[in-house]
């Protein structure tokens, strides 16, 4: 059976037919490693992992090159900036680059030990390869495709026909597509670095070149790598839809250029992996790696299964509840292979297991990598009572080889136990068996790490205990939106305090301790936990669990400032709501001034703390009067304003300038925002803020300016008439 899968270049699903009859050379772009790489960008590999497997199921074998990119591609003063990721990572932990790549790619590789993907057959680092990126560039200048400026080299694009073909770049849509800065040297806009002129300054990652010191661009890497690992023309190039334009984009007009003819018979992209309804990114703050993972006591594998629940060409929605869930599904299938393999049921039908289930199951593999069809053909098979128990067993170890959840080895569990567990275990089921169940439940202290699991007919099933998945403690959630909503529902209450913590258990008992004492009657406290350890989640519990008022959610993950408040939005009763900063103690009575200023209809918002400003850029702090805004560590309103304006722009995952965006937004729709109550409420050091380097502050404040100054500039009727 062969693999057909849909070819980007071609734009439809083609047969793989390797140039070599039973060889399949493939090459897939790994990692730059300055950083862990995250949930998202192990999806790509997982890809060209199941593309591989299927591949030898089918009986080829795979030659695959993954590489390394050790190497920065920016400027010197991208440098100072901290652009450039490898260079920018070594200063800010004072090391060497090569210490900084070494270390990182080690990361990588025990990421993709750990999920289960087969190592490459080579892993070529880019520093160990450029004079064969020199050897290409020099091609590409004696065939007219390059040109050389003050010492660095640039790829013509339109002296290269075929431009735009893999992305559809062309004309507008090549200009639209480019971002980099405009650089005075090229000829065209679109043009690309193949070779970048050493700055002076620049003492790391140079190399000498016939155009003087330098360092070479993004694209001319992989070029060099795929074609001296696989020959100047071989079958598959995998990566994310990401890399598309420009990169695989530029790599074709290089590898074509320099050749003379096509490299690559077949280009395959899988799609992003999503977190909070975006690509998971690092600009996001929405990763997740494998170590977060382990902390949070999920087994890696658990990310692979939930992986291959959805088509490559697919959007992947990602949730740490979805991934519980997928960890619980696993879990069920390894012990259900337990049972297959030390109790088995039923004797062997000998009926055709490979015609009636390896078959149908391979079918769907060849018909474009359709994994979660293959799945589904499986699970039919596991209630399948026509065969036995070891047939199924069978059937499933056979497909674990292109599905790569490890089942073997749970298979193997009760075999590779040690002599004295399985001793214990053997005296657990003869004390069940002569209803001795006190020294049966007593024995289970000698397991040592494994569990028992008992049977009917004082048979006992053995499993690791590190490969179980524990009851939950807790319920948390994943999403704001899986609170419950009460937003439709009449107001109960006068006032719904709304904290959001994470960390810093002192802080946030210091807050919940002042907004409860002077706090009405009928008023509540609503806490959404957004992510913090367990010993800070249960300090929270407890806190909570003293004072009926208080009502606390527990999140398993940092769900963004934005949509941590729309989540308490969601659940508030009261008629007026207060975000109260854990940073923030009220030592007065803060609500009576609060409710006589909302009680006025034309008041949108209200706090201690505000900001004046005539040009959204430049902003003063009052404590007394009308503002442009309040600020968000204090900050109070009607819940049917809130609701009104759409609560809180969920793209702003750090709380700076969300304070301006939510009061301007309020201001739009008429509302007046006022200041007053500072000499009831105190604020504190906040920890968040301080905990972040001048470079991470300078960075996640700019983007939340930019954000909300693109959003609200150019409306004078937003800045408040004062005389």
């Amino acid at each position: 059976m062969d693999l057909s899968i849909y070819d980007t270049l071609q734009r439809r699903v083609v047969p793989v037919t390797p140039e070599r009859p039973g060889e399949v050379r493939m090459y897939t772009c790994g990692p730059t490693v300055y950083r862990p790489v995250h949930l998202g960008n192990l999806r790509s590999y997982l890809l060209a992992d199941w593309i591989r497997r299927t591949l030898e199921h089918f009986g080829n074998t795979v030659v695959a090159v993954k590489n390394i990119t050790d190497v920065g591609h920016m400027r010197q003063d991208a440098v100072e900036r901290g652009e450039d990721k490898v260079i920018a990572a070594a200063l800010a932990e004072g090391k060497t680059p090569k210490e900084i790549a070494e270390s990182y790619e080690a990361r990588f590789h025990d990421d993709e030990r750990r999920l289960g993907i087969l190592p490459a057959t080579h892993f070529p680092r880019a520093t160990d390869h450029v004079p064969e990126m020199i050897a290409i560039i020099e091609r590409l200048i004696a065939r007219g495709l390059a040109y050389e400026v003050e010492g660095a080299v640039y790829f013509a694009v339109k002296r290269f026909s075929g431009y735009g073909r893999l992305s559809g770049n062309i004309g507008e849509a090549l200009r639209q597509g480019v971002h980099a800065e405009l650089d005075p040297n090229k000829r065209d806009q679109a043009d690309f670095a193949l070779w970048k002129k050493a700055e002076p300054g620049r003492a790391a990652l140079t190399w000498d070149s016939p155009w003087g010191a330098g360092f070479p661009g993004w694209h001319i890497e992989c070029s060099a790598m795929s074609t001296k690992y696989l020959g100047e023309r071989f079958d598959l190039h995998t990566g994310g839809v990401d890399n598309i334009f420009p990169h695989h984009e530029d790599e074709i007009a290089q590898s074509e250029g320099a050749y003379g003819h096509a490299s690559v018979a077949h280009w395959v992209h899988g799609q992003h992996l999503l977190a909070d309804g975006v690509k998971m990114a690092k600009s996001a703050r929405n990763t997740v790696t494998i170590d977060e993972l382990i902390k949070l006591d999920v087994d890696p594998l658990a990310f692979r299964y939930q992986c291959l629940l959805t088509h490559y060409r697919t959007r992947m929605q990602f949730s740490l509840g979805a991934l519980r869930q997928a960890a619980e599904a696993l879990d069920h299938l390894r012990q259900r292979v337990r049972h297959w393999a030390q109790v088995p049921q039923g004797a062997p039908t000998h009926t055709a297991v490979r015609e009636r289930w390896m078959e149908p199951f391979a079918r769907a593999l060849a018909d474009d990598l359709n994994l979660p069809a293959a799945v589904a053909w499986l699970q039919r098979c596991a209630v399948d009572r026509t065969i036995s128990d070891t047939e199924r067993l069978g059937v499933f170890l056979e497909a674990d080889r292109v599905l790569g959840l490890d089942l073997a080895s749970v298979a193997a569990e009760h075999a590779k136990a040690p002599r004295e567990v399985l001793a214990s275990v053997e005296e657990h089921r003869a004390a069940r068996g002569s209803r001795d169940y006190r020294r049966a439940d007593g024995l289970r202290a000698t397991f040592e790490g494994y569990r028992v699991d008992d049977q009917a007919a004082h048979r006992a099933v053995v499993s690791r205990g590190d490969r179980r998945v524990g009851a939950r403690e807790r319920r948390t959630i994943s999403s704001a939106k899986e609170l419950p909503d009460r937003r439709s529902e009449p107001a109960a209450r006068s006032w719904t305090v709304g904290i959001v913590t994470r960390d810093y258990p002192t802080d946030f008992a210091r807050c919940l301790a002042g907004a409860l004492a002077f706090l009405p009657p009928d008023g509540e406290v609503v806490v959404l936990d957004s992510g913090s350890g367990d010993d800070a989640q249960h300090g929270v519990s407890d806190l909570a669990a003293r004072d009926r008022r208080v009502e606390a959610h527990f999140a398993d993950r940092d769900l963004g400032e934005g949509a941590a408040r729309n989540g308490l939005i969601r659940v508030a009763r009261g008629r007026m709501i207060l975000m109260l900063d854990c940073s923030v103690e009220i030592t007065g009575d803060l609500y009576g001034p609060l409710s006589r200023a909302l009680a006025d209809p034309t008041v949108g918002l209200a706090g201690p703390w505000g900001l004046r400003t005539t040009d959204l850029k430049h902003f003063d702090e009052v404590t007394s009067g009308e503002a442009e805004a309040v600020q968000g560590y204090c900050a109070a309103a009607r819940r049917e304003v809130l609701l009104e304006i759409g609560g809180f722009d969920e793209r702003y995952r750090f709380y700076r300038n969300l304070d301006i965006a939510v009061s301007l937004a309020a201001r739009e729709r008429g509302y007046r925002v006022v200041t007053l109550g500072a000499d009831c409420a105190r604020r504190h050091e906040h920890r968040v803020w301080e905990s972040l380097s001048e470079d991470e502050r300078l960075k996640r404040s700019r983007r939340n300016f930019d954000r909300m100054y693109s959003r609200f500039h150019g409306k004078p009727v937003l800045i408040a008439g004062r005389d």
